[in-house]
């Protein structure tokens, strides 16, 4: 019997060591990991250099309440500052949170320009999180269900879909701010169109709406660039990330520009644990050793070579219906359910899992090497084969 709430369908294999893109059973079986824990552990397990930060803050100083100023939070703000051409930073201890910051956000933005009953645009199929107000903004009944009455204030639109979301602004004056995945995750790995997150952009200037962006998944360097929408020719008026940032340590960050950085004051928003100086300092030595190696480009070439793979082995099985990603997150759509897959790849030695029931989602870390990348593509052309053998 366990005392913890029955909240996940666990698998039966209990992990217990880590070694760059290895992870190790209780057993001493040897796994590759193509999922990084749902891409936070980009840079691998157990590296040494955060090794030694967590130490080292841990020995000098983990927590102290934000009534002070703290100088790794500060230099955190800067660095992200930086990489993302943001103004402003909000750090907190997880996506949820960083999402209900940016939700925040947009409630005050409509307080300000005298707007009552203000709604926010999102997505089918999307997913922002499992707190009430990011649960509400999530595009999944089967998550929702149960914990009635949702949120109100969200109008949902097809994913990807400009026209609806120009139509929605048309019949929703009350509309005061946009939020998107670049591309979704649990959604099924489904990258916008090109052109769409412009023309979303252009569409909330018109309307006087902030566009808020969910990088929680995408951000810090998974699809190739620092930030997913780096990709095309936008700058966001909010963008929230998480995952990557520790590492495996629990931090997230909203981060906003011009303005709408200055709509939270003192008591309006707040936090006990995020921002400490031990998540902090995590967050900047994970983002110096990514910027010494210059882990977007790597990440862009690396998910160009197993993406060409997949392509290669699967491309033309009747069964696959698309093989689609950016840098290292990546997805192969199947024709049917198939969620025993990730037990198939357990078994092989391989960690992933399989999103929407139908699609093998791969989030390796961002560190794996050539041999790794053919095993992984190996793998999962093994399974796919051999699930659909019966078909043939």
């Amino acid at each position: 019997m366990t005392h913890l709430f029955n909240t996940y369908a666990r698998m039966p294999v209990a992990l217990v060591r880590g070694d760059g893109a290895w992870l190790f059973d209780d057993q001493g079986r040897r796994y590759l990991d193509a999922l990084s824990g749902i891409a936070v552990c980009s840079l691998g397990h157990a590296h040494p250099r955060l090794a030694e930060v967590i130490a080292d803050q841990a020995r000098t100083l983990i927590h102290t309440a934000n009534i002070v100023h703290i100088p790794q939070q500060d230099a955190l703000a800067d660095a992200l500052a930086e990489i993302s051409g943001m103004d402003q930073a909000f750090i907190a201890n997880s996506g949820a949170e960083a999402i209900e910051c940016a939700l925040k956000l947009a409630r005050r933005y409509a307080t300000e320009h005298g707007i009552e009953a203000p709604a926010v645009l999102v997505a089918t199929d999307s997913f922002h999180g499992r707190t009430m107000a990011a649960l509400s903004a999530s595009g999944n009944p089967a998550i929702q269900a149960g914990f009635g009455p949702l949120v109100e204030g969200f109008v949902r639109v097809p994913f990807g879909d400009l026209d609806a979301a120009s139509a929605a602004f048309e019949a929703h004056p009350n509309l005061v701010a946009a939020l998107i995945e670049p591309i979704q995750g649990e959604g099924g790995v489904r990258p916008t169109p090109p052109g769409f997150l412009p023309g979303l952009q252009a569409l909330c200037r018109k309307h006087q709406a902030l566009l808020m962006l969910d990088e929680i998944q995408t951000g810090m360097a998974r699809t190739g660039r620092w930030f997913a929408f780096q990709h095309e020719d936008l700058t966001p008026d909010v963008v929230t990330l998480a995952k990557a940032l520790g590492n495996g340590v629990p931090i997230g960050a909203c981060l906003a520009r011009g303005a709408v950085a200055d709509l939270l004051q003192p008591g309006s928003h707040g936090t006990t644990f995020g921002g400490n100086p031990l998540a902090c300092r995590v967050g900047l030595e994970v983002i110096s050793i990514m910027r010494e190696l210059d882990l977007p480009r790597l990440a862009a070439e690396r998910g160009e070579r197993l993406m060409a793979l997949l392509r290669q082995g699967l491309g033309g099985h009747p069964n696959v219906v698309d093989i689609r990603g950016r840098g290292l997150m990546l997805g192969v759509e199947l024709s049917e359910a198939v969620p025993e897959l990730k037990d198939r790849a357990m078994e092989k030695g391989l960690i992933l899992n399989v999103t929407r029931g139908n699609t093998i989602r791969l989030l390796p870390p961002l560190i794996i090497d050539d041999d790794q990348i053919r095993e992984i593509a190996a793998t999962v052309i093994e399974i796919v084969e051999q699930r659909f053998a019966h078909d043939a």
